[in-house]
């Protein structure tokens, strides 16, 4: 995977696991969001380095001492979901070429304007991994809706408890490990397709 692309879109830290595991593998991975979050694999520069940097709101992730395959490094984008087409100029700089994999964890508020507003930063046919919340403000849950039809689509359906235990809310590991399967089929190239994770019914208290 050594010198291949992605551009996550999700709230600060939200995809972090997933981001580190890519790049590990040697992505360049671009990390649009509001607020700066370190990854665990960073080299975490000085107080010095951090000031030298330029431009304000673009941050490096280095990864100096993990590098079993190939290397990758992650790269901040200082971006505002309400501001999406300069949240994918931004990208597309920090690109420096077009995306091989998108994967997006948007509020649905903005979710149609900025996956439209990245579109043209993706290849052609590139595979999409959009993660999906649990249930509507009706209480129903939301139904599998790619915008991006010319992207084979795996659609991560978000439950309202554990997949494991009804008692328990659907944790940030259960998401993450889910994700990354759905990640894992796409690049595979499977067809558009949905998973669940976890379970959609009341917590059992």
């Amino acid at each position: 995977m050594a010198g291949r692309k992605a551009l996550i879109l999700a709230g600060t830290g939200m995809l972090a696991g997933l981001a580190e595991v890519l790049t590990r593998e040697g992505w360049h991975v671009v990390l649009p969001s509001r607020r700066y979050h370190p990854l665990d694999c960073e080299v975490r520069p000085g107080e010095a380095a951090r000031r030298s940097m330029r431009p304000p709101g673009h941050r490096p992730f280095r990864d100096g001492t993990i590098r079993p395959w190939g290397g990758g490094k992650a790269i901040w984008v200082e971006a505002h979901w309400d501001r999406p087409r300069e949240l994918a100029a931004k990208a597309e700089m920090a690109l420096r070429g077009q995306a091989d994999l998108l994967v997006a964890w948007i509020h649905e508020q903005y979710r149609r304007s900025v996956m439209g507003a990245v579109e043209s930063l993706l290849a052609d046919g590139a595979p999409v991994v959009e993660v999906r919340g649990g249930l509507s403000g009706t209480g129903a849950a939301e139904p599998p809706d790619p915008l991006l039809p010319l992207h084979p689509t795996q659609v991560v359906q978000l439950g309202t408890v554990s997949g494991y235990d009804a008692h328990r809310s659907l944790a940030q590991a259960e998401i993450g490990e889910g994700v990354l399967e759905a990640v894992r089929r796409a690049l595979d190239g499977h067809a558009t397709s949905t998973h669940q994770i976890g379970q959609l019914r009341p917590m059992v208290r």
